[in-house]
């Protein structure tokens, strides 16, 4: 989570003018609040989509209602994260799109940590998927970067990784975008 605010600080050209970057940062930091309380649900524990949302909603009312709003001086601050959340989890405005391309980068950049880490006994390729989501050219630009560093620690441990056909296509889209 501060790893992602971290990352919108350093926005790419020619998107960062376009975006309001503390916006973007605050967006970061409560994007998974929620999970502090109902824990990181993610696909493979067989929660539907309707109720992972509904439980992270109810966490939120908690958080931002029940208890911030509830605190002397901090209603103001609860509606704010509150809405920074909701702006986030709907994902129309520029900055909320910004914000969840970071997080599927920071997942890439975590992913190929654990790789290095291993010494190319760890190839997390699956993990190279999350690129399919990211919506905003200059983000998928900055992944393609990311991709080629991967590219050449596995070609420098002699290694063809899992999904290098998917990292393939996935750079072959810039050239074709040219």
């Amino acid at each position: 989570m501060y790893r992602m605010s971290i990352l919108t600080l350093l926005a790419p050209q020619p998107l960062r003018p376009r975006l309001n970057i503390p916006r973007c940062t605050l967006l970061a930091l409560v994007h998974d609040m929620a999970e502090a309380l109902v824990g990181d649900i993610t696909p493979k524990d067989g929660v539907e989509k309707p109720e992972k949302s509904r439980r992270e909603r109810t966490s939120m009312s908690y958080l931002t209602h029940s208890l911030l709003g509830q605190s002397t001086g901090c209603a103001d601050a609860g509606r704010e994260i509150r809405e920074a959340w909701e702006e986030y989890e709907a994902g129309v405005t520029l900055e909320s799109k910004f914000v969840h391309d970071v997080d599927k980068l920071e997942l890439v950049l975590q992913m190929m940590e654990y790789e290095r880490r291993g010494e190319g006994q760890v190839d997390l390729g699956e993990f190279t998927r999350a690129a399919e989501g990211i919506q905003l050219e200059e983000m998928k630009g900055w992944c393609r970067e990311v991709f080629r560093e991967r590219e050449e620690f596995w070609k420098g441990v002699g290694i063809v990784p899992k999904y290098a056909d998917f990292v393939a296509r996935f750079l072959a889209a810039e050239d074709e975008g040219k």
